[in-house]
């Protein structure tokens, strides 16, 4: 049910099993760790620059297949700490721009996976929010922590105590996400924007990836920040991308970076 193909420097990972909404199991997990390992491995030979994570069918990933469960010998620990929490951290730490695309049913783990992606596009009839107040549960996945700080307090309990979902357009107008789209040009427009990532400057691209998650963990101030940006760019200042994108601006043409 987890698909990985690679193309042109994009790799696009699949959640391929609508009948069932692309819910996730143990195996499922396990399967999408490894196609995360393949592509980072392939990033490493220079093979992938960019990534894409989408679901086929009418929903994104409507969260954990729970078929088969019973509450009484569910191990909540084990599934989210064993098997989510090292997914997620493998899918943020992703040596490539990565990006996603998501329609219908984003909840639960499906959801913790489009927080963990660096760019969201979504549909604008996509569905997000906590609904696990009717199963006497609360949000995982990291959800509390991307909530509060991109919807404010008061937002993040108004939608875990109230179980409502925001849209898609809502979504991002709020700032959870990036962009919304009709749900028919979703996946054409996200693969043109990550084709295009693609053939960029992959060494910048990382580079701002890092900055920006260190910016945020470590809560850096303003002229910290700036440090570790002249950090950065005296490093990149010395690649062959950067002196291609030097040479292409005076030459007043289109630069060709080899990541």
């Amino acid at each position: 049910m987890i698909s990985l193909s690679i193309s042109n420097g994009v790799a696009e990972v699949v959640l391929d099993a609508p009948y069932k909404l692309n819910s996730l199991n143990e195996q499922a997990l396990a399967d999408l760790g490894q196609a995360y390992d393949d592509a980072a491995a392939a990033a490493s030979r220079g093979e992938v620059r960019a990534l894409l994570l989408r679901g086929e069918g009418r929903a994104f990933c409507a969260g954990r297949d729970i078929s088969g469960v019973t509450p009484e010998d569910d191990d909540a620990a084990a599934y989210l700490g064993g098997l989510v929490q090292p997914l997620l951290k493998k899918m943020s730490r992703f040596p490539a721009p990565t990006f996603a695309a998501a329609q219908g049913a984003c909840l639960g783990v499906g959801l913790g996976l489009l927080l963990a992606t660096d760019v969201v596009y979504v549909a604008e009839n996509a569905k997000f929010g906590s609904p696990f107040a009717k199963l006497g549960a609360t949000l995982d996945s990291g959800g509390h922590w991307y909530f509060t700080e991109r919807l404010g307090m008061h937002r993040t309990l108004d939608l875990i105590y109230t179980a409502e979902l925001m849209s898609g357009a809502d979504a991002v107008a709020q700032g959870l996400f990036s962009r919304a789209m009709p749900a028919d040009e979703l996946l054409e427009n996200t693969r043109a924007i990550v084709g295009k990532v693609a053939v960029g400057a992959t060494g910048a691209f990382t580079a701002s990836k890092g900055l920006v998650a260190h910016i945020r963990d470590q809560r850096l101030g303003l002229w910290e920040a700036m440090e570790e940006e002249n950090a950065e760019q005296a490093r990149l200042c010395k690649s062959d991308d950067y002196a291609e994108g030097f040479r292409a601006f005076q030459e007043k043409r289109e630069p060709r970076f080899r990541g």
